[in-house]
């Protein structure tokens, strides 16, 4: 008994020391990196949102894990050009908050964009959607078809997978106390220590930029919050996608979808080449590359989302 109390003892302490050091690197990290623009708020949750230029609006929407600093290689600054840029946190991520009762569905997160459309006045957009983003566009285009001019579609989710990529088998943990015991013990020291091999994976082929970690707003997925609403975000796929997967023929937007051939993450036959076959006029545009195209082919992936924005501008409202 009393050998099973020091090792319970030994566990509680190391538990801790864990814990201790989570909740002082996410301060940290959200003392380095600020929110740098405005928060509005939707129902259900907060968002950051940060805007630039003016003329068609177009509003860019982040992957998985990710926030909106994923853009500022080189699409936002390019898009602000001709275009009113508004990059947003996703509900629950970078700097946008989510209610603890609201839900992480595709669906929800849609609603909430339909929000933001209505509460800065961007008539209808050309939604630009990353990866699991692209699901929320094309969520966003079905379920409030009157807020989306066109969608410009980068590496996305467009068809639910039977596993997770490897990347985010961490985001799979089911059982929510688990989960939680989890995002504040382990989860930041082992996402640093792992943090070669993830970037790898998900930049794959292509090389992650060396100061990702702060330019592209890295640091903030190591918090422990960002681990359960991409977790949230991720376990929540199931409920919704099949649904929204059986509607795509029902698309009436200009549709265009940009894949990298070596996409590590997202098949781009089973996602991009999927949805080209069900939407009507829907454009697959083929590049060299992996899924991170904002971050490593920034100017590939600006030109892209402008071609797009040209076909909705009968659409939208300049303002």
């Amino acid at each position: 008994m009393n050998t099973l109390l020091i090792v319970l003892g030994l566990l509680a302490l190391v538990l801790l020391a864990l814990a201790l050091f989570t909740h002082r690197t996410a301060r940290r990290i959200e003392s380095y990196l600020p929110a740098r623009g405005r928060f509005v708020d939707v129902p259900g949750a907060r968002l950051h949102v940060r805007e630039a230029g003016s003329g068609p609006a177009v509003l860019l929407v982040h992957g998985l894990g990710g926030q909106s600093a994923h853009f500022d290689y080189g699409v936002f600054e390019s898009l602000a050009k001709e275009h009113r840029v508004i990059a947003v946190d996703r509900p629950g991520s970078g700097h946008s908050t989510r209610d603890a009762t609201t839900a992480a569905d595709v669906s929800t997160q849609a609603a909430a964009l339909s929000a933001l459309i209505d509460q800065l006045e961007l008539g209808r957009p050309t939604v630009a959607g990353h990866s699991l983003g692209g699901a929320i566009a094309l969520t966003l285009a079905l379920e409030h078809p009157e807020k989306v001019g066109a969608l410009a579609l980068v590496a996305p989710l467009t068809h639910l997978q039977d596993t997770a990529p490897e990347a985010f088998r961490a985001l799979a943990i089911e059982r929510p106390w688990v989960r939680r015991l989890f995002a504040w013990t382990l989860a930041t020291p082992a996402s640093i220590a792992a943090s070669k091999k993830v970037l790898g994976a998900v930049f794959g082929p292509e090389a992650a930029p060396r100061d990702f970690a702060v330019k592209g707003g890295g640091l903030l997925s190591l918090r422990p919050r960002q681990f359960l609403a991409s977790s949230a975000d991720m376990q929540a796929l199931p409920g919704r996608m099949p649904a929204v997967q059986a509607r795509y023929c029902e698309l009436r937007v200009p549709t265009g979808v940009l894949y990298g051939r070596e996409d590590a993450i997202l098949d781009w036959r089973k996602n991009g080449q999927a949805l080209a076959d069900k939407v009507t006029g829907a454009r697959l545009q083929l590049v060299d590359g992996g899924h991170m195209l904002p971050v490593t082919q920034p100017q590939a992936t600006a030109e892209f989302i402008a071609e797009c924005a040209r076909l909705a501008a009968p659409l939208q409202v300049v303002s």
